[in-house]
This record gives C-alpha cells, structure tokens and sequence, in this order.
C-alpha cells in the first residue's frame, strides 16, 4: 500500500507541483485548500503525512497543526509546515507547535520528496 499524503495549500499550483512529484516517488496524494477541509480530510482518510502551509483561509496552519497535536488519532502524525513565511519566529513557533519539518517556498520538489521520505521511514513500525 502507498503511502498517504495530505497537502494543504490554498494555491492550486503548490498542490499540482506536490501532488505530480510526490506521486513520482510513490506517493498517494490528497489535497486540502483551508484548515477546515484539512480537518475533514484528516478524519476521514488518516493521511501517513501532512504538508501544511501556514497562510490559509478560515483556520491558519498553525491552528490546524495545534488542533492535529491535541487529538490523540492525529497526535502523531508527521507534520511538515510548506510555506511562503520565511520568518525565524514563524518557524520556531511551527516546530514548538509540533511541526517535524519546515520548508520555505520556492522550494526544491526533490528536496522535500526525500524530505517526506525520511521522515515516513523514522516512524515507528505500527
């Protein structure tokens, strides 16, 4: 079985551009364009990754991420925040909220594939 990646972005490019690399590499991708569809995404089709941007419509990444923290399903479910907000406090605040990764667009498709490749191969064995 593929393993399942969400990608949340609001921008429809970001999500073709991860959706066509990360399904070169043997991915199964979903997307999600705001945090509220990102929760109902994760509810139903328990994603094994999440890319996250931070800038969304209704719930912004950093809610979604701490929302994804506090329930136990989702808890540990690797997060990686993809995003145009570039500032120190931004990422630290990413990785304090539980984020794994934290990648600034532009960014290199074959960096964050082998990023999302070994952050699924350091999980634990379920």
């Amino acid at each position: 079985m593929r393993p399942l990646i969400l990608t949340v972005d609001d921008e429809p490019d970001v999500i073709s551009l991860v959706r066509f690399h990360l399904g070169k590499a043997g991915f199964d991708v979903v997307s999600a364009a705001s945090g509220r569809e990102a929760l109902d995404r994760v509810a139903d089709q328990r994603p094994d990754l999440i890319l996250l941007d931070l800038m969304l419509p209704d719930i912004d990444g950093f809610g979604v991420c701490e929302i994804l923290r506090r329930h136990p399903v989702t808890k540990s479910t690797p997060v990686v925040i993809l995003t145009a907000w570039a500032t120190a406090d931004a990422k630290l605040m990413g990785l304090e909220l539980g984020a794994l990764d934290y990648l600034t667009k532009p960014f290199s498709p074959r960096e964050l594939v082998k990023r999302v490749v070994t952050l699924l191969a350091l999980r634990p064995a379920t």
